[in-house]
Parts: structure tokens; sequence; C-alpha cells
């Protein structure tokens, strides 16, 4: 196979080497514009697992990278005048042009042609796809082939908020890979610092659009920057200096991150290939490994037997998703970074966790295994700060809201069970709370209890006003009489997703027959086919008001320890908060504090009906995931903001179910960042749920400050006693069980220790 390959760097040339080594017959070619010496950057960072990769591949290159490295094992957080350090993190440097001489020289004795200085223009691209079998496009995040090629790869280029510069001090920082902030009169700037090789490390300096602006660094030429940056840092630098190699660029050489991501890899015998492709933040320090990773497979495919289309579509297939999550991950990292401000006010224990948790890679129990004395330090400083005397998990700390107080951070999510007849309650109800009360959480919420028969959502939901409190008050009974765990009881109106069907009979369909009448913020219906709602008028809202005033009430007569006003998904009052669902022209509608107006007024008056000692809290949707037409975000703010004004506990953080025209992005933790922004932008404790399924998320959510109360939905259906099973898996062998089922917790931590012995 004749391979021509664009761009010298660490991926194009480890994929010359990587195709050489599977067949030396083959004819490959290197093109690279800048001389053999030539680099812009400064270290480059690889992992343990990365460099098993390059030994399984090519042991005599992974040697003579090892030879060079600087190694680091901790990594240090430093804020003004305080420091943290944490361990077992295995990382190592190499000097980027150390990195390129080396793979240079293996090249070489491999049998590549190295052309230097090489004019690759569009014509030269042409020409080479005519001459060559492959042409592999490695070069760099600018690629002139990816851009040339637009069409065919469908290039996305997000070029980030935060400004950087890519320097280097003789101040090696051998001691840890460091993250340095200082508060300047102008705002917080930061640096990411690591050694790279036996006298030199790698300085990049980082700071937001406005603090960019404010110090001139837009303005500045290299010299000046420099030396302002110097001044800024000079207690970390011990007296040295910064150096730049980016002397060919005119300026400050300061920069914003360009994200590049392709629909495609390739097309016809053209390839993309690291940062052409797709690129990775350096705050986590994997744009050279995501390159020569994929380097390896790139050579796999080629070599394999397959033809070359069906090559190039395996490796893309496979490659893209395994790139993708690396990616994910750096977006986590990119996005940290560039709300940082609203971290730097946490204690320096939570700030340091936030930090190294930032990425979504790096979880509670992954962060144990690198340095169990720093994270126990972590938990035993949650826990006191909590009120807690115990050293467990975040997860099992103790939490309050008014007089009413929780034994651990677990919520069962309230999940609708379509079981009510008539509106009422039923045994159903009774076993499936309770059974979940039983199972350990801190507190149990509610399915929607609904404040008519006309704002329910199915037949099947429940309501809650005089006629059910008898059967309310029983649950509500038992939950105190028989476990620690404290219910709320969530109270909503449908809206216009009233009148519908139970979930298995056609979610969100409407009734074949008994359909009743819907209300609304407009007459907007929910979707073709659906009853369109009557847009409410004055008398509407004050007979709905009241119906929210009897439910609070009949709550209060049930006992329930706590009640959450139910304004989000596209519900009652979710429809006048949402400019989607809110179309009105009266004062009610328009802006966002319009159209926040019922709502708060309905709140007002359920707190006013609820008793002062008890908590109230409001679901939210803070993002309606529909672009610029719903509720985004930075909307999430202001609305949690002003329902903690009128006095609400905390914000119940959820998004979507809006609108059916919803385009919504699932993960892993998905609504987690929301609440994260809320709760630390406003300073109110959040609630969060979505997808979230293992001890692991609820301890890393916690820990981080993220949110304050962990919501579990589908696995509190499959395990309602996921908060007992969660402290047998953690080794808590603290977490109390119902007495009866005593025998069931020994036998439990016994089956548990002896498989923990089996695997160490």
């Amino acid at each position: 196979m004749k391979a021509a390959i664009l761009g010298g760097g660490p991926a194009g040339l480890y994929f010359a080497i990587s195709m050489k080594l599977r067949d030396p017959s083959h004819e490959v070619s290197v093109f690279e514009r800048n001389k053999p010496d030539d680099t812009f950057g400064w270290g480059v960072v690889l992992s343990d697992e990365t460099m098993s990769n390059f030994e399984d591949n090519d042991p005599v290159s992974e040697k003579m990278i090892r030879d060079n490295f600087a190694y680091w094992d901790d990594v240090k957080t430093v804020r003004g005048t305080e420091s943290m350090t944490s361990s077992g993190h295995g990382f190592c440097g190499i000097g980027r042009k150390k990195l390129l001489m080396l793979l240079q020289n293996r090249a070489r004795e491999l049998g590549v042609i190295l052309e230097f200085q090489a004019d690759v223009s569009a014509e030269r691209i042409e020409e080479l796809r005519a001459t060559f079998d492959v042409v592999v496009a490695s070069d760099g995040l600018n690629s002139k082939t990816r851009t040339l090629y637009a069409e065919k790869f469908e290039p996305e280029i997000d070029m980030r908020l935060n400004h950087f510069v890519w320097l280097g001090t003789h101040q090696k920082f051998d001691d840890a890979f460091t993250f340095i902030f200082e508060e300047t009169e102008h705002g917080w700037i930061w640096a990411h610092a690591y050694q790279f090789d036996a006298d030199t490390a790698t300085f990049i300096i980082e700071c937001g659009p406005k603090v960019y602006k404010a110090f001139g660094f837009d303005t500045l030429n290299q010299e000046d920057s420099i030396a302002l940056c110097e001044k800024i840092f000079a207690r970390h630098l011990g007296g040295h200096a910064l150096m730049t190699n980016a002397n060919h660029i005119r300026g400050s050489a300061w920069i914003q991150f360009p994200r590049v991501t392709c629909e495609n890899w390739y097309f016809d015998n053209v390839v993309l290939l690291g940062d052409a492709s797709a690129t990775a933040h350096y705050s986590i320090g994997s744009g050279s490994k995501l390159g020569m990773e994929s380097a390896i497979m790139l050579a796999q495919e080629l070599n394999c037997g397959k033809s070359l289309g069906d090559a190039l579509q395996t490796y893309q297939d496979e490659r893209k998703l395994q790139v993708l999550r690396v990616t994910s991950a750096a977006r986590n990292s990119t996005e940290w970074f560039e709300e940082v401000e609203r971290y730097l006010t946490l204690d320096l224990m939570q700030f340091t966790y936030s930090l190294l948790t930032r990425s979504q890679r790096i979880s509670h129990e992954n962060l144990r295994l690198r340095d169990p004395a720093w994270l126990a330090s972590a938990e035993a400083w949650f826990q006191k700060r909590a009120g807690g005397t115990s050293s467990r998990s975040p997860m099992f700390a103790p939490f309050k809201l008014r007089n009413m107080e929780l034994v651990n951070r677990i919520v069962v999510s309230p999940m609708a069970q379509y079981k009510a007849q008539d509106g009422m309650p039923t045994d159903w109800h009774f076993v499936h709370y309770a059974e979940r009360a039983k199972g350990g959480a801190g507190l149990v919420f509610t399915e929607m209890l609904c404040v008519s028969k006309d704002g329910r959502i199915t037949p099947g939901c429940p309501c809650i006003g005089v006629d059910q409190v008898p059967a309310w008050s029983r649950l509500v009974d038992f939950v105190h009489a028989e476990t620690p765990a404290k219910i709320c009881a969530q109270i909503g109106h449908a809206g216009r997703k009233g009148s519908t069907r139970l979930a298995w009979d056609g979610i969100d369909k409407p009734l074949p027959t008994g359909n009743w009448d819907l209300l609304s913020a407009s007459a907007i219906a929910l979707m073709e086919g659906n009853a369109e709602p009557k847009a409410m008028d004055r008398a509407d809202m004050d007979t709905v008001m009241a119906q929210f005033v009897d439910a609070v009430k009949a709550a209060a007569a049930a006992n329930f320890d706590m009640i959450e006003m139910h304004a989000a998904h596209g519900y009652l009052l979710a429809s006048f908060i949402s400019p989607v669902t809110n179309k009105r022209d009266d004062a009610y509608g328009g802006s966002l504090e319009h159209r926040m107006r019922f709502p708060l007024e309905v709140f007002h008056a359920m707190r006013a009906a609820w008793p002062a000692e008890k908590p109230m809290t409001v679901r939210i949707s803070a993002h309606d995931w529909m672009a610029d037409e719903g509720v985004i975000p930075e909307d999430a703010v202001d609305i949690a903001g002003m329902f903690k004004e009128a006095g609400a506990d905390a914000i119940n953080v959820s998004s979507g179910q809006t609108d059916k025209k919803e385009q919504p992005i699932y993960g892993r933790m998905f609504q987690v960042p929301f609440s994260d922004r809320v709760r630390n932008d406003i300073g109110a404790p959040t609630l969060v749920a979505g997808n979230i399924y293992e001890p692991d998320h609820v301890n890393s959510i916690l820990m981080a400050g993220r949110a304050d109360l962990v919501l579990l939905a589908r696995p509190h259906l499959s395990d309602p006693y996921w908060t007992l099973h969660a402290a047998v898996e953690l080794g808590d062998t603290e977490q109390a069980w119902p007495a009866p089922y005593e025998g069931g917790r020994r036998q439990a931590n016994t089956l548990a220790e002896r498989a923990k012995a089996v695997t160490t």
C-alpha cells in the first residue's frame, strides 16, 4: 500500500511507524510543512494506560519515550495562599519536541519517507489522492484537508470561551501536576503547570474573556504579555522566567480553544486522524494520546485484509465512539474551567474534589483507589460540615431543611404509578411507598398528587384533598412508625397534559372516551389529536389556586413532612413559565418576570397554608431542550432565584417534557450540570435526578457540591432496598436495616466481605 500522511505531528508519525511495523513493504511518506525541529507546544502528557497501549504496539518506540519521561503521581491545587495535594494519579510528561525527534528517528529506522518544509496546497492534496492508495490527513486542528473537503467531512467547530497561552518555564514543578488559581484586581486567572524534562515545565495560563480584556492581553505583544504573566504568577515561579516558542505568531499568542467534531472521518481514500477529526481540550491532556491511539487502530484496520472502504468504515465506526467518550469528558472539563469562578468560593477541600472530578472520568471510588487517605479526609470533612459524627460516604450524611432532618441524602424520586381509582390512592400506593421507605432512603417522594380530578394526567393518577386524607395518613403514619424516612407530597396540576391514557396504553395519547376539559397558560394542544386546552382567565386562576391551597391543607392533615410544588415538565404551572407554552399577551405572558407571576402567586398561597416549620420545595425544568425557543439553563438560574426569594427551601432541578419537539441530550447524570449551576449561582440547596444509578454517582455529586439531595427513580423501581444494598456494596456496616431484616443485613455484609477477599 502507498500511504501519504499529511502532517508530521505525533499522530501522523506514529501511524507511519504502525503501518511499517505491520508490513515493511508499505510505501509510507510523511509530508510536514515545518522543519524537523520546529514545534509550537511544550510538554505532552500521557497516562500509564496509554503507555501500555504503546508497548503492545511497538516496544521499541515505547522504551524510547519512557526513557525520556518526567513522572508525577500527585495533583496539587493552589488557590491564593492555600494548597492541597492528592496522590495516585499516575501521569508522565515528555517535551513535544523530544517526542517528535524520537518518533522521527523510529520512523526513519523503519523506512518511512519524511519530507519536511513540504508545501501541501489544495492542488498537491488532490495530486496525492490520485497517486497514493490512502491519504491520511493528520494536519492538526486547523486541517487544510478538512477545510478543503468540508462538504464531505461536515465539521463543526465550537470556539470555546476562555483564552489561554502556552508557555514554558525552568521552574520545574517536579513534585506534582499543579493548578494555580490567582485572584487579581481584574478577576481570577489560573495556570496548568507540569514538568516534562529535567529542567523545564509547561505553564499554560488561562482566563475568562472579561479578565482577558481587562488585562489588555488582546492588544499586548508577546514580550509585554509574558512580562505581565510573570508578575501575576511571580511567587510561584521562584524567580524563573516564562518562555514562548511561538515567536512566529504576531500579537500576544493568546488563543481560544476550537472544539472540533466531524460527522464523517473519511471519504474515498482520504481519512482524518488526530486533531483533524476531533479535538480534546488541553485541560485533560489527551490530544496526543487520542491521535496516537487512533493511529494504531487505523493501521490495524488497513492491514487486516479488508477493502479500503470497509477498513475506513470500521475505523470510523469504532474509533469515533471511543474518541467521543474522551472528548465528552474534555467538554465537561472545558466547561468547568469556563465556569470556575462559580466554585472558587468553595472550601478548598470541596474545590479540589470538584477539580479532580470535573470531567466525570474520575469518580468517587476511583479517587479512593488513587488516594484513600485523601478521600477519607474529604469524606470526614463532608460529614462534619453536614453535622454528622461519622466518616461514612457523603450519601450517608444527614441533611436538614427547616425542622425536617433526613438520615441520609438518598431520595426516592416521584414516579407515576397509574394505579389510582377515581383519584383515590389504593393498596398499591401503600405497598409501593412503604416498601421504599423501608429500603433505607432518607426521603420518599410521592408521585405528583393532583389538586383536582380535572387536574389529573390520567384516570390512574391520584389526587390529594379532603377525600384522600385517610389513605395518605395511613401511609404517612406507617413510614413514621416503622422507618427513619421522611415523606414528601409532590403537588401539581396536569394542565394541557391531562386527560390522557395510562402510560402502558399509549403515553400522552388522549383517552378514547371520558375526556375532561383542560386548562393551560395558552390554548396550545400537547400534540396533534389531543384536545386544545382553554387559556386560563383570572377566574380559572383563582379556582386552581384555591385547589392548590386545599391540597396543601390536606397534605398537612395527612402529616406529610414536606411538600413540593410541581412547576416542571410542561404541566400547568410550568406552562406559564416556558415561552414554548405561554403565548399570552397579558400580564402573565411575555417576559420571564411576567410568565412567573402565576406560579409565584400559587407558591405564596401554598407556603402560607403549609406549617412554617416544614419545608417546601419547587420542581423546575432547567432546560426545555428546544434551543432558544424555550427555557435554557441561564433562565433556570433566574427562575430558581425567584422561587428562592419567595421562600422555597430547595429547588428540584429537572428538565424537558415541555413539548414533543424537544431534542434532549441524555447521558449519565445528564441533569447534574443544571443543578450545579442553580445551586452555586443562587446559593440554594438543590435536588437532582436523571440517569443516576450508582452509589459512585451519588457520592461524586454530593462531594463536589453539585446538589444536596440525589433522587433515584428507575433504580428504586428495580430495587426498593437500593440504599441498603448500596451500603453493602460500599462496605458500610453502619447502615441500619429494619429489625426483622437483621439476618439479611448480616448475611449480605458477610457475602460482600467474602467476595472482596476472593478478588483481592
